[in-house]
């Protein structure tokens, strides 16, 4: 009798869940389009979920790999209430998720999907309820951490942190964490709102609350954006013992093919690049807040004044709608005199790798810490929530290849901040620091670097049916 015909293993269907707020969903879908490519030998198909609003937004900036397609899901509103505040915006979409948004969107993807059923849900760690869809869908939940390493570390102890401060995180402001492992660099006011003080109701609070009860009963691994070497070992040591299978294998941006990326003929609308081609290496400050933190109109104003003041030629990103705060006549000066470029969006990886940055002044927001790391430019550190603050500490007391400002920005820290990173002996120890952080990322995403291989290990974890 003849043997019977092995029966085929079904291909893989991996959905990814993207959190639909602020930078989150861009982030996702550059890492799906990476993962996507990754998985296509084993034939994955990938469904991207995400609302119809970010569909309409990805949509019209990137184009999808052939195994990725996406699939909307419920944003939570009521069809006929009008477009809600973020904030409630984040409440609807999370109430929807844990009503099972996620598990009728890992439906839809595999009705897309000709009936393949889901095999493993991928997806931005702050939607835990994507956890218990894929339970219910028999598939492994891999969330994918998108921040620092330490604020993760912050949310996943935020219950013990709480009974060790309680109600004294004012007076205990300065303390450094010492009891807690993997957080003894960071003091009580480095925090992100909402683990030891600040409203615990609030939406993404109480968001990340949960989360972080949910990560270490329910993930089978989770993707770190950060590379090997970068974390220090307390914080590397502390996440292995409370969660399986950690992979840092970030920056995400740079999983990319280079022919993916856009960052050789980058969109360059106002010219950035061509005006850092008539300056001096390392001779200008980049300046950038990112789309969500701006400075109260104060402290914009005595920014302006310390880059004017400074006397170093800048290149500022700041939205058009802040261009009136700014004091009268700047605008003009910086023109007429070429010191100043101050445009309403600019291509910062680009402006960041450019040989005229020498310094970077930033919100401290993350992913412009890692594309800064990644580009080898010493930063200056304004936090203003979330988890900036661990961040800002992070460069410049952990790395030390960058400064914190000390509370808001004044005219004269902003000069004293430009002067130290440009041509200061301090600046020129941060940049060779952020040069030897450089080289090291480079060397985790070159050939058999360990960045490629821990995201060689996601693909098969993932990919397995």
């Amino acid at each position: 009798m003849a043997p019977a015909a092995a029966v085929p293993s079904p291909a893989p269907h991996v959905a990814v869940v993207a959190f639909p707020f602020s930078s989150h969903a861009a982030v996702l879908l550059s890492f799906a389009r990476a993962l996507a490519a990754a998985a296509a030998p084993a034939g994955a198909t990938l469904s991207f979920l995400t609302t119809a609003t970010s569909v309409a937004q990805l949509s019209a900036s990137a184009e999808l790999p052939g195994n990725l397609r996406f699939v909307e899901v419920s944003d939570g509103a009521p069809a006929a209430e009008e477009r809600a505040p973020v904030p409630r915006q984040m409440e609807m979409f999370m109430a929807a998720a844990e009503a099972g948004a996620v598990k009728a969107g890992l439906e839809a993807a595999r009705a897309a999907a000709g009936g393949a059923r889901v095999s493993c849900v991928v997806g931005d760690a702050f939607v835990w309820p994507a956890a218990e869809a894929a339970a219910a869908a028999g598939a492994p939940w891999v969330p994918v951490w998108t921040a620092a390493s330490c604020a993760l570390l912050a949310h996943l102890r935020t219950d013990a942190l709480r009974e060790d401060v309680g109600d004294h995180a004012a007076s205990r402001a300065d303390e450094l964490l010492i009891s807690h492992p993997g957080l003894a660099s960071y003091r009580v006011r480095d925090l992100p709102g909402g683990v030891v003080s600040g409203d615990f109701n609030y939406v993404i609070n109480a968001l990340l609350h949960r989360m972080g009860q949910c990560l270490p009963r329910a993930a089978a691994a989770v993707a770190l954006n950060t590379f090997p070497g970068l974390d220090p070992p307390d914080v590397t040591a502390a996440l292995s013992e409370t969660l399986p299978s950690c992979l840092p294998f970030g920056p995400y941006h740079l999983l990319l093919p280079k022919d993916d990326t856009g960052t050789a003929t980058p969109a360059d609308p106002h010219g950035c690049l061509a005006w850092l081609d008539r300056h001096p290496a390392r001779g200008v400050a980049y300046v950038s807040f990112g789309t969500v933190a701006s400075p109260q109109p104060d402290e914009l104003r005595e920014l302006a004044a310390g880059l004017e003041a400074a006397g170093a030629p800048f290149l500022w990103s700041l939205r058009e709608d802040s261009w009136p705060l700014l004091p009268p006549g700047f605008l003009g000066r910086a023109a007429a005199a070429g010191s100043g470029l101050v445009v309403p969006w600019a291509p910062q990886v680009p402006v960041l790798r450019h040989a005229a940055v020498g310094a970077f002044l930033t919100h401290a927001g993350w992913a412009s810490v890692l594309e800064g790391v990644s580009s080898g430019v010493p930063m200056a550190c304004r936090p203003f929530f979330g988890d900036q603050r661990m961040n800002a500490r992070s460069v410049a007391h952990v790395w030390g290849f960058g400064a914190a400002f000390d509370g808001a920005m004044t005219r004269d820290t902003v000069v004293a901040a430009v002067a130290a990173l440009l041509r200061g002996e301090e600046g020129t120890r941060m940049r060779a620091r952020a040069q030897e952080l450089q080289a090291a990322v480079a060397q985790a995403f070159g050939p058999g670097g360990e960045c490629r291989k821990n995201f060689n290990k996601f693909v098969e974890i993932v990919c397995r049916v």
